[in-house]
């Protein structure tokens, strides 16, 4: 889906009309009739506008351009739902909700994370703990806030 046609389904989904967007864009009803013909672009703070206004990641208002991934756990953050927030309720596009909430870090060390994914990650092939460890620590040494 086109960003023209995301941002004509979010006004539909609220039951607004142009001129009631725009109103809660601060734009006039002449842009959001541009942004929903493909004429034109929100810019970057109309995006992040609209994300606040309307609950929405500004990847996903891009038609998400990039596969977002957790970078405290390494989680696919492939629905708005799983995205962390900060304390204002804007997304923080970089953690799932399960690592960082209201604008702090849940883990405070890779060793509390290795901890909790050694107790709860299914282990169908009866690993040592161990080579488990060795695994997880491995693969989050790679994501950014662990490096």
């Amino acid at each position: 889906m086109e960003m023209k046609d995301r941002l004509k389904q979010i006004r539909e989904n609220h039951n607004l009309t142009q001129e009631q967007m725009a109103q809660r864009l601060l734009v006039t009803r002449q842009a959001v009739s541009r942004w929903e013909n493909g004429e034109t672009q929100p810019n970057i703070d109309t995006l992040k506008l609209l994300s606040r206004e309307f609950d929405v990641s500004i990847n996903t208002l891009l038609g998400a351009p990039r596969l977002l991934i957790c970078q405290c756990c390494g989680m696919p953050l492939n629905e708005d739902s799983l995205i962390s927030r900060e304390k204002d309720g804007s997304f923080n596009e970089d953690y799932c909700k399960w690592c960082y909430a209201d604008g702090a870090f849940v883990y405070p060390s890779k060793e509390n994370l290795i901890d909790f994914l050694v107790a709860h990650m299914p282990n169908p092939e009866n690993e040592k703990e161990e080579d488990r460890r060795a695994q997880f620590d491995g693969y989050l040494s790679q994501l950014k806030h662990w490096k």
